[in-house]
């Protein structure tokens, strides 16, 4: 079988080298161009040294891309950004799988609302299939554009899904507290991931209108087919990657811990990324992997639910989410490509 030709829109940043880290070893496709507007001309392992002598390709500019025959590319860009090459491509060369934010919502005035920016493409939001494959893996397959799911959402929605899909929990009370690596702020400099911020440091940050909290809200909304109330507040945490998510919900009606563990057994009995926890998960159990651990308890003194979920933010947080879609689309094993183990220590 001939080997899918995919393209990589924004090398410099973490998600582009994490996008490259995996499908460097895909045995089902070929890296056949990596983008970089500002480093074009360099080699790629320049821009990542520690990529020398394994991907030493050449770097393009994004223009270039329209005039090679590619299946499929990834758009590793900011939001705002993402959404110029979208409305440039039309969709007719290849398939995108987009990996910012400027699809992920239901609509372009709810876009424009929470990241406080204009969108320019409002045609594509009816071809865009939001990418959480655990969830929607059958319209992913079909799908010209994929809205690869934000790190945050990723952490909270899995948990939350099989309570909400069952309608087992109050709508109007679901509390998120997430903590998030520095490496999610992006491969930039600035005052948000200076080392002397960071480094022995904890904080919240984007309470009330962090733009996660609308994305967990429309899909848990869209999956419950009901509106849920979502107080979520992001933390950063002085490490390099991961995400841990403390989640608190309360039952409908009585419940008993076996029957609730059994609820998430059935729910993801097929879902090869997911791994159900005995214990509360850390998230040097997932690192550099493709996993989403998750832990769930009652507590009866409370009357709450527990769910505690951990993932590497930039895999399935981002770049092996998008090739775990790109697999789907293309009818490959969920799993090609994502069988790496996580790294502890």
């Amino acid at each position: 079988m001939s080997l899918k030709k995919v393209g990589i829109i924004g090398a410099s940043g973490y998600t582009g080298s994490e996008l490259v880290r995996i499908l460097v070893n895909h045995p089902q496709v070929e890296i056949s161009a990596i983008t970089s507007e500002s480093h074009s001309g360099k080699a790629f392992s320049d821009l990542h040294p520690f990529f020398r002598g394994i991907v030493d390709q050449k770097l393009i500019t994004a223009d270039e891309i329209s005039g090679m025959d590619l299946d499929l590319v990834f758009l590793a860009l900011p939001h705002g950004v993402s959404m110029e090459y979208v409305r440039k491509f039309k969709l007719e060369k290849f398939r995108i799988v987009d990996l910012s934010g400027d699809f992920r919502l239901n609509d372009v005035a709810t876009y424009e609302q929470w990241y406080n920016k204009k969108h320019s493409y409002e045609e594509a939001f009816a071809e865009a299939v939001y990418g959480l494959p655990e969830l929607y893996a059958e319209k992913i397959s079909k799908a010209r554009l994929v809205a690869n799911p934000g790190c945050f959402p990723t952490s909270a929605i899995l948990p939350l899904a099989p309570l909400v899909s069952a309608g087992l929990i109050d709508p109007d009370r679901v509390i998120i507290d997430s903590k998030s690596a520095v490496s999610g702020a992006g491969i930039k400099p600035g005052e948000v991931n200076l080392f002397s911020n960071v480094n022995d440091n904890f904080k919240a940050y984007g309470l009330k209108k962090h733009r996660h909290t609308i994305e967990i809200k429309q899909i848990l909304d869209r999956f419950s087919k009901t509106e849920n109330t979502i107080q979520f507040t992001p933390h950063l945490l002085p490490v390099d990657r991961g995400i841990l998510s403390t989640i608190y919900v309360q039952p409908k009606a009585n419940i008993e811990e076996a029957p609730l563990k059994q609820v998430y057994k059935d729910f993801y009995k097929d879902k090869p990324f997911v791994r159900l926890c005995e214990n509360p998960p850390a998230i040097k159990d997932v690192r550099a992997s493709n996993f989403c651990n998750i832990f769930v308890d009652y507590d009866a003194t409370t009357n709450n639910i527990l769910l505690v979920s951990v993932i590497d933010n930039l895999v399935k947080g981002a770049a092996g989410q998008a090739v775990q879609n790109m697999n789907i689309m293309f009818s490959f094993e969920e799993t090609t490509g994502l069988n790496q183990v996580p790294v502890n220590p």
